[in-house]
């Protein structure tokens, strides 16, 4: 097995000088992991943006309210923007966000003849699939599912479509969508672009580069990295959008806490190092589980005999830290499988500095089509060999 090699550097293209240092960027994105955001240098002053917990202030100042921002969310906002390529909006959660988008998308009613088309993956993350099979049930959307990697399907698909919802990598498929010609067609008939971006992280992708018109981050994931906090993100270069999702933030009452925001700027500061240690941990441990008997199948973009590969060369700088298994025994070795390791954490979420598993079928809700026999991983901090060790273990109880 090969696995996929990396991509040129990606620069950020800084929005303004620091004030007290000088010129900001163009750096590459692990510079402006780190300095982004950061508060005026003037002498005696923190760091780092501090912790504000404050919901009132006095009259006349730019914050008057912190449902409507803060210097915290700003600080977040202006480091995490640049590295898209567009304007930040946080969100007390992935779901806030994604809930914010949806509501900017023109909206039809039960009883409205023709409401909005919106085109979406298959596979994508499951608070966003049942959204939107709520509002297809309520007659609010129209939602046509497709296959997001069979570029044909999609195409096929988006005459008449107000919007395309893409996720890639997808959750929990790890299908490589080809996104600048799904853009393209998408804008041909006057559909907005949204791209759930949260599994390959702006280092892996920056899908406004590639077309699209919105980026949607569960910054719970990666960005905060240590599975302590809960905040989503919404980036957009059009000024006009960026501040209706701000109105939405302000009117849906999804205002992200103080605490939630330093957590998550804090997180982005390591977010480079952690990438990158990750995926070279997710690299070797998915050549190695491809060789395994007790594994059917191995779904990673990063290896030359995946779906994915040739996309994932073209429009990514690495494949990233998830890897999605099939257990050769069914659901019932899968199961065990995440009931048999010791290191490996049995929890959902992902992107953490500590490795999960979870058998994703386990939730009702989830896609029918996720194979019963499917285990999600996300691989984390931890050295690659302790990891490989403890799994290797645990997959002696199935094979």
């Amino acid at each position: 097995m090969t696995v996929v090699g990396r991509g040129p550097p990606r620069v950020v293209a800084m929005p303004n000088d620091i004030p007290g240092r000088g010129p900001a960027g163009p750096w590459h994105v692990e510079t402006a992991l780190v300095h982004g955001g950061r508060p005026p240098a003037v002498p005696g002053a923190p760091l780092n943006t501090p912790i504000e917990p404050a919901s009132t202030y006095h009259a006349g100042g730019e914050i008057e309210y912190a449902r409507d921002g803060t210097a915290g969310t700003e600080a977040l906002e202006d480091a995490v923007g640049p590295l898209e390529g567009g304007g930040a909006v946080a969100f007390a959660s992935g779901m806030a966000a994604a809930n914010a988008i949806m509501d900017t998308i023109p909206s039809g009613s039960g009883g409205t003849a023709h409401p909005p088309v919106i085109v979406a993956a298959e596979f994508t993350y499951t608070g966003v699939a049942m959204r939107l099979r709520e509002l297809d049930d309520r007659g609010a959307i129209r939602l046509r599912r497709v296959d997001i990697a069979d570029t044909g399907a999609v195409l096929a698909a988006l005459p008449g479509a107000t919007a395309l919802w893409v996720e890639s990598p997808t959750n929990p498929m790890l299908e490589v969508a080809d996104v600048p010609a799904l853009a393209e067609a998408a804008h041909s008939v006057g559909a907005l672009v949204v791209c759930d971006n949260t599994f390959a992280t702006p280092l892996g992708q920056r899908p406004l580069d590639l077309g699209a018109d919105v980026v949607l981050h569960s910054a719970t994931k990666a960005m905060g990295g240590h599975s302590d906090c809960l905040l989503g993100i919404a980036i957009t270069a059009d000024d006009e959008r960026l501040e209706s999702l701000r109105l939405r933030r302000t009117l849906m009452g999804a205002a992200p806490g103080a605490l939630e925001c330093y957590l998550v700027l804090r997180g982005l500061r390591t977010l480079g190092l952690r990438h990158a240690r990750a995926q070279a941990s997710a690299e070797v441990i998915a050549e190695r589980l491809a060789l395994h008997p007790a594994i059917a199948r191995v779904r990673y973009p990063g290896l030359a005999s995946d779906p994915g590969y040739a996309r994932c060369r073209r429009h990514m700088s690495g494949p990233g830290s998830m890897i999605s298994i099939e257990a050769a025994g069914g659901a019932e070795a899968a199961h065990r499988l995440t009931e048999s390791t010791s290191l490996w954490v049995h929890a959902t979420s992902l992107g953490g500095v500590e490795s999960l598993l979870e058998r994703r079928r386990r939730w009702d809700a989830e896609t029918p089509a996720v194979p019963e026999s499917l285990v999600r991983m996300s691989v984390g901090i931890e050295d690659v060999e302790d990891l490989w060790a403890d799994l290797e273990k645990a997959l002696a109880t199935i094979a």
